[in-house]
């Protein structure tokens, strides 16, 4: 990765300071980024809603966002570990983890998951959420690596807690609701068009992602026009 591609990143996770950003794909844009510069093989992202409470609202791959759904749904796993405690959360073999999070470990390993890193999504001492990290190889990630990765987190951080100006939690937690709504219109969406493409769920999220950019539409808006039937695929 040279200093130029890195440097690129960093400017694009800054695409929060502008207008009317598309929140939803800027989180999708991250785990995207993440995999890509740290070299591993699947990312994943929960935030806190206004209650407090861990919702998923991106993931590299599909079978990445039905595991941070798995963690959601027992409250255990690497993710709520390192949300709740706000500290990194690293797992070099899950095959050694069984009796930790039996149902996460069995989950991960079946897909082929060998590793996890979770880090805190945090600025001083306001922890927003947490930044999955999942690898086929078993090991620890280097500490360049973490470094990198929990810089990443940092920065996106810092430019949703700031963004337009925010100061305040309930704003943060207006605009995270949000998206979480906007999540639920967007899987729906998936599933129509993979259905009448015969395709499956990650083709589906390309297939929206690249109509969307390509006829400067918000992700949200073309999802909810392919649900309610005026966008046909």
């Amino acid at each position: 990765m040279s200093e130029r591609q890195l440097a690129e990143v960093f400017v694009e996770m800054a695409d929060t300071l502008v207008d009317d950003f598309d929140l939803i794909d800027f989180l999708h844009r991250l785990t995207v980024r993440c995999v890509e510069l740290l070299e591993v093989t699947a990312a994943g992202l929960l935030l806190s809603d206004d209650r407090g409470a861990l919702q998923m609202v991106a993931a590299s791959t599909e079978q990445t966002r039905l595991l941070e759904l798995l963690q959601l749904q027992t409250d255990t796993g690497p993710c709520p570990e390192c949300f709740h405690t706000g500290r990194a959360v690293t797992v070099t073999d899950l095959a050694t983890t069984a009796g930790r999070w039996p149902q996460f470990v069995a989950a991960a390993s079946q897909i082929g998951f060998a590793s996890v890193h979770a880090l805190p999504m945090r600025l001083r001492t306001e922890i927003i959420g947490a930044l999955n990290l999942f690898d086929t190889r078993p090991g620890a990630l280097s500490a360049d690596t973490i470094r990198l990765g929990q810089a990443l987190a940092d920065v996106a951080t810092i430019g949703l807690l700031q963004t337009r100006a925010i100061s305040r939690r309930e704003t943060l937690a207006e605009q995270l609701q949000t998206a979480l709504n906007t999540r639920v219109i967007i899987e729906q969406a998936k599933g129509v068009v993979a259905e009448r493409r015969q395709i499956d769920m990650d083709q589906s999220f390309v297939l929206l992602r690249t109509l969307a950019r390509s006829t400067n539409r918000r992700l949200s808006d073309l999802s909810r026009a392919v649900v309610e039937g005026s966008e046909v695929f």
